[in-house]
């Protein structure tokens, strides 16, 4: 006969803090195929230790142990796990069948860990159903089966991968005398197909069904007895055995792991569903504040590029020095004079646009709206990107010759005519008539300021016939593209001072700005804001995944059996592993695509109620969905790790 396990002087010490308790202290045995081996003792004899050992579930402190002439003290973990999938069976005492799956499914379980894809799977499990007579109730859940009935499901789950051997542990303790017979029978009707079975047993009665009893005592065997000689069995030869490596990943086992990790989800729906909502709220959070801080940049740019490019923004102001303001008038008024000037001594100057600005009260029938009244000239339209959208603007002629025409704004529009075209309509502005020549292109809100609420008109017209004053308020100048933007600064207060006979001491009545510097300054300050904002969403989806990892550590707490049986099923570190750091890569993405949906959903409802502007960018939706899956995989790897690096039996004793 062919001995398929041998064991030579193993000894197993448990430590206990500073104290060593030993289990075994030198047992030495052999197995021949096909035997029927009762291992029976006193509790605390050893017999469940040398029962783990024996299933690769734990490994001796010393000596040699061989499965079919192969020494596993050489096997690393996972190789320790393939051969316990492929071809070894357990039956536990407490049957360890996993609630959330019926029959069919627990007797399938130790497939997914298989080396590769077994044909016909699912019709061979409902035979070995059928085989232990439990057909009618394969697709019962174990609360819905007897104890007799769930320890069936277990032996045939043990029988799923063809074993070579199987190890019983006292597979009859929580059973009725009825019920244990029948599990007995069922073990000595596969022995005599030819399966090894090695039960432990404090029962005499159920050790007289095997045909070897081996009794141990403190550690060590006192007595081992034949009571019937073997005969050779179809399954004896086990030359072919090997400590294979584990199967690499591929698509089947891939499916499996990602329907394990659904139905673990799926069977905890609440600590799911708080899981999910912790990355939902972080993601939507993210969506939101990249769309508002994404909008809200591009509105100022928007808003930014309406006043033109290469513009210098003159204006005379009360002069000051250290703080302190110079002696009473100590001021400057601009000029058209001014302007004419400048644009005949200032070689890189392009065009210059005056502003005479006041309050007027606008008229039309019985409508009326009081706005701002800017009179300016014909290059205001070309400087401030506002030709009109209706209509026309007045010419230099008319600015010469004081003309009492008028473009409005679209806020103007809607107050003085409603439904009605304005063009060629006579408005009044402060008891005054003015032709509307022409309707101003929107422009939208600046800050408080509504920039389509005002009235253009001929800056002539504006200072002589209308405001009653001989000087601007301030000018724009556009320098020519390539100039020097500073140096015409330089160039423009110099002449402005200097016609009024000024010394460089007086440069602070004159106040020159660069648009181009105020736009630079306006866009670092938003992106600082959308920075701002992306960071405080971002938090919420760091705080989400720290959820993630204490709810995934608490589920490796109360999975611990779990983790065990699927150890002693053929699951290796990186299986276990890879099933947890899966659920929460699955909760992670399926929280980032529930709230890339919502985040999009809060965008347009701000945008849609609360009047922002906000934009939902592609680059935003994919950070926030590749961050959901980081955030998965990072705070699921120690939670992973923790239940990947369980040892099986301390797992499967975990209470």
């Amino acid at each position: 006969m062919t001995a398929i396990i041998e064991l030579k002087d193993i000894k197993k010490v448990y430590c206990t803090g500073a104290v060593e308790v030993p289990a075994l202290k030198g047992v030495s045995l052999k197995i021949e195929a096909g035997d029927f081996v009762a291992i029976m003792g006193a509790s605390g004899s050893g017999k469940s230790t040398l029962l783990h050992i024996l299933g690769l579930l734990d490994k001796p402190s010393e000596g040699k142990y061989h499965i079919a002439g192969k020494d596993t003290s050489n096997l690393n973990d996972n190789q320790l796990a393939a051969l316990r999938n492929e071809y070894l069976g357990f039956v536990f005492q407490s049957f360890n069948l996993l609630a959330r799956f019926n029959a069919h499914e627990n007797v399938l379980l130790p497939v997914i860990y298989a080396t590769g894809e077994k044909k016909n799977i699912s019709e061979k499990a409902e035979q070995l159903l059928g085989k232990v007579g439990l057909s009618a109730r394969m697709k019962h859940k174990p609360n819905e089966l007897s104890g007799g009935q769930q320890q069936r499901v277990a032996v045939a789950r043990s029988l799923i991968n063809d074993p070579l051997v199987i190890f019983a542990d006292e597979p009859t303790g929580n059973l009725d005398s009825k019920s244990a017979m029948e599990i007995i029978d069922l073990l000595k009707e596969l022995n005599a197909s030819g399966i090894t079975i090695v039960m432990v047993t404090h029962e005499p009665d159920l050790a007289e069904a095997a045909r070897r009893t081996i009794r141990l005592q403190d550690g060590l065997v006192v007595s081992d007895e034949s009571k019937h000689s073997l005969k050779k069995h179809p399954k004896e030869d086990a030359s072919g055995m090997k400590a294979s490596h584990h199967a690499p990943l591929n698509f089947y086992r891939a499916k499996n792991y990602v329907t394990e990790a659904m139905r673990s989800l799926y069977s905890n729906k609440t600590r799911t569903f708080l899981s999910v909502l912790g990355v939902l709220i972080g993601v939507a959070g993210l969506i939101a504040m990249l769309a508002l801080g994404t909008g809200a940049r591009e509105e100022t740019k928007k808003q930014m590029s309406r006043l033109g490019s290469n513009l210098l923004m003159v204006r005379a102001s009360h002069g000051s020095r250290g703080g302190v303001s110079l002696e009473a008038g100590a001021t400057v008024k601009l000029t058209l004079d001014d302007v004419q000037a400048i644009r005949e001594n200032v070689s890189s100057v392009q065009r210059i646009v005056p502003y005479a600005s006041g309050r007027g009260q606008a008229v039309y029938g019985s409508n009326n709206a009081n706005t701002r009244v800017d009179g300016t000239s014909p290059d205001y339209e070309f400087t401030r990107n506002s030709t009109p959208e209706s209509g026309r603007f007045f010419t230099q002629e008319e600015m010469r010759s004081r003309a009492k025409v008028a473009l409005i704004g679209k806020t103007v529009e809607r107050a003085l005519f409603e439904n009605q075209n304005p063009l060629g309509e006579f408005i009044k502005i402060n008891r005054t008539d003015f032709l509307v020549i022409g309707v101003l292109p929107a422009k939208g809100s600046s800050g408080w300021r509504d920039e389509d609420d005002k009235i253009i008109i001929p800056v002539n017209t504006a200072m002589y016939r209308l405001l009653g004053q001989d000087s601007i308020n301030n000018m724009d100048v556009q320098i020519k593209e390539g100039a020097d933007m500073d140096e015409a600064s330089d160039q423009i207060k110099k002449l402005l001072l200097g016609m009024r006979r000024m010394g460089p001491d007086k440069n602070d009545l004159i106040d020159i700005r660069n648009i181009a510097d105020i736009q630079e300054t306006i866009s670092a300050t938003m992106n600082i804001f959308s920075m701002l904002l992306g960071s405080i969403a971002f938090i919420s989806l760091l705080v989400g995944g720290i959820g993630i990892m204490n709810i995934m550590l608490v589920s490796v707490t109360e999975r611990t059996k779990e983790i065990g049986l699927r150890k002693s099923l053929g699951a290796n570190s990186g299986d276990i592993m890879f099933q947890f750091m899966l659920e929460s890569i699955v909760v992670c993405l399926l929280g980032g695509t529930m709230g890339i949906i919502l985040g999009a959903t809060t965008a347009v409802m701000l945008a849609v109620f609360a009047g922002w502007k906000t934009i939902v960018s592609a680059s935003s939706v994919i950070l926030s969905f590749a961050f959901s899956a980081i955030i998965g995989f990072i705070f699921g790897t120690w939670p992973a790790k923790k239940a990947a690096d369980l040892s099986p039996i301390e797992a499967l004793r975990y209470e």
